[in-house]
Order: structure tokens, then C-alpha cells, then sequence
């Protein structure tokens, strides 16, 4: 018999993010992985956990399910979140909400105050380390943040077929480091970005490899972003926070803090890590456990569907300035 305290969840999607909160979810303390919904791989994901497989109605509708995450692909997002809402269940989404604005706004007007019960899976949030560069800013640690860099390199572009949906580089990619920005030094006022095209196979599909964005916090802080869609040392993932009082900076993992010298050279270590599930596995288990949380009334959204809205804001906007090589001004939020 279910517990009153264990929060019950059935995740929409079975590709890979769907497998990893899956897993997690068995994993959590005080969640229960009810069904999985939605994909070709939906049964075997479930009974790999000894879950149900479900119909996306009965995940939505059924009483005995408390919540749901929702990987499934893009375009389902922001209908998915409003039928989770209209049934009931606390709502972890996967980025983005929607590619679309206008579809992000009619879903945030649909959910209306329930909004405070659906989190974006901006998974750096919930990394430890970014979270501490976080409150040590809030703390005053460095002062006002004056220059903020944010490095995000990928060991190698996704599948094409992926590419082909995805919204490109900035509202797939980038749009993580937007979030990561608007979070560590508030609101943008500017943005200018500029890409490049060093792979043919994703030139051929009129997508980016890599690209630049400049952009100017409401406080004055500077923020760089950095990004390419393949780096031969695996995933590259670093943020520096400079301000009057000193610098935080958050460095690449790697599998152990070995070192080792010799006459071929002095102080090499592990290579970087080269999966996202590897790299941020402890943030996709505090996703489940905020989830968890969220569906109990303990915790509001550490990320939120305007979060969501203001990132694509910002993703929008600096696909228009690496086409037309001007720069967007105005509240971008």
C-alpha cells in the first residue's frame, strides 16, 4: 500500500533523459516510479524498473499518479505540461518549454497559479557546484558581479536527426548558459552573438557548430558565453565570477584528482568527462528529489516556466543578431 508521504511518478518520454529520470526516480527516497508513457521504448524502460507501461492519457489522468516529468520531444512540452497540470500532478519539463514564444505564453496563461507547481529541468541549477557559485554571489562573497564568463563545449554534436528538431544551437544548446546567466547576475538588457559552421554535416542542415554571446546584465555585470557543439577533451563546462571582492570559478570534473608527472610532461590528469548524464549526475538526482518536494508543497520551483520563457527570450534574440550582426537591446525577459 502507498504510503501518504511517497510521491508517486510517472515519466512521459523513453529516450535517454527519460531512462535517467527513470532511474533516478528509483533511486530517490520517498518517489515511486509508477508507469512510464510515450516512445517505442516505453515497455521496456518500465519493466527494466518493474513500472507500468501507460497510455499519455492514463499518465495524466490516473489519481494514483502525484507527478510527472516530461521528456518527451520539444514540440509535446508545453501541451504535456497543461495536461499534467489540468490533472492534477506536480510537473518536471524538460527544456525548452516550447521553441515557439507564443506557445510558451498561452502555456504559462494556461497553467495560471498552478505554475507554482511545474519546474524546468535547467539542470545546472541543481548542480552542487554552480549552486554554490550561486549563494556565495548572493552572500556578497565577490561583490557585485562585474564580468561573468560561461564556457559550455560538448564532446560531440548530437545525432542529425536530433539537430534536425531542435531548435538550433542557441535554443538548444545555449539556452542553458542564458538560464545560468539570468541566475547568477539577473535580468539582460543586451545581447550580441555570433556563430560558426565548422562541421559540413551540420552546415548542411543550415546549423551552427559554435558561437559567442556578449551580453549586458540591468546591474552593469558583462557576460561571455562560450560554446561549440564538439571539443576533442570531452565536456567542457566552466564558469568564472569576477567582481571587486575576488573570483569564483567553477572547474571540469574529472574521474579521479590524480596526477602524474614524468619526462613526457609534469601534472597530467584524467581526461574531462565525456557524457552529460556522467557530468551532471548528482544534478539530475536533485532534480527528482525537488520534484519531489515541489508535489509536497515544501519547495516553489527552483526554476520556473517564466525561467523558461525569459531563456528562450534570449535564445530567440541572439539567433537575430548572429543573422543580422546587430545587437538586440531591451528588458530581454
Amino acid at each position: 500500500m502507498t504510503r501518504p508521504e511517497e510521491i508517486r511518478i510517472a515519466v512521459i518520454g523513453s529516450g535517454k533523459m527519460g531512462s535517467v529520470h527513470a532511474r533516478n526516480i528509483t533511486r530517490t527516497p520517498g518517489a515511486r516510479l509508477v508507469g512510464v508513457a510515450g516512445g517505442s521504448g516505453a515497455d521496456s524502460l518500465a519493466s527494466r524498473y518493474g513500472a507500468g507501461h501507460l497510455g499519455i492519457e492514463g499518465a495524466f489522468a490516473r489519481r494514483d499518479i502525484d507527478a510527472v516529468v516530461i521528456s518527451s520531444p520539444n514540440r509535446f512540452h508545453a501541451d504535456h505540461i497543461v495536461r499534467a497540470v489540468e490533472g492534477g500532478k506536480a510537473v518536471l519539463v524538460e527544456k525548452p518549454v516550447d521553441l515557439d514564444l507564443d506557445r510558451v505564453d498561452q502555456c504559462i496563461n494556461d497553467v495560471g497559479q498552478a505554475s507554482d507547481r511545474v519546474v524546468v529541468a535547467f539542470n545546472r541549477r541543481f548542480d552542487p557546484s554552480f549552486a554554490a557559485v550561486h549563494h556565495r554571489i548572493l552572500a556578497g562573497e565577490i561583490g557585485a558581479v562585474e564580468q561573468l564568463v560561461i564556457i559550455s563545449r560538448d564532446p560531440a554534436p548530437p545525432p542529425l536527426e536530433y539537430v534536425q528538431t531542435s531548435g538550433g544551437l542557441f535554443r538548444d544548446m545555449m539556452i542553458h548558459d542564458f538560464d545560468m546567466a539570468r541566475h547568477l547576475v539577473g535580468d539582460i538588457v543586451s545581447i550580441q552573438a555570433s556563430s560558426q559552421t565548422t562541421d559540413p554535416d551540420l552546415g548542411a542542415l543550415g546549423h551552427a557548430t559554435g558561437a559567442v554571446a556578449t551580453l549586458t546584465a540591468t546591474s552593469g555585470a558583462l557576460v561571455t558565453i562560450v560554446n561549440s557543439r564538439s571539443n576533442a577533451t570531452g565536456y567542457d563546462q566552466r564558469t568564472e565570477a569576477f567582481g571587486a571582492l575576488g573570483t569564483l570559478a567553477v572547474r571540469n570534473p574529472t574521474p579521479t584528482l590524480v596526477t602524474a608527472s614524468n619526462r613526457y610532461g609534469t601534472h597530467a590528469g584524467d581526461p574531462f568527462i565525456t557524457h552529460y548524464a556522467e557530468r551532471y549526475s548528482t544534478a539530475y538526482r536533485r532534480e527528482i528529489e525537488h520534484l519531489v518536494a515541489v508535489a509536497r508543497g515544501e519547495e516553489k520551483p527552483l526554476a520556473t516556466l517564466h525561467d523558461g520563457r525569459a531563456a528562450l527570450v534570449l535564445a530567440l534574440a541572439a539567433g537575430e543578431s548572429a543573422a543580422s550582426g546587430g545587437a538586440a537591446f531591451g528588458l530581454l525577459a
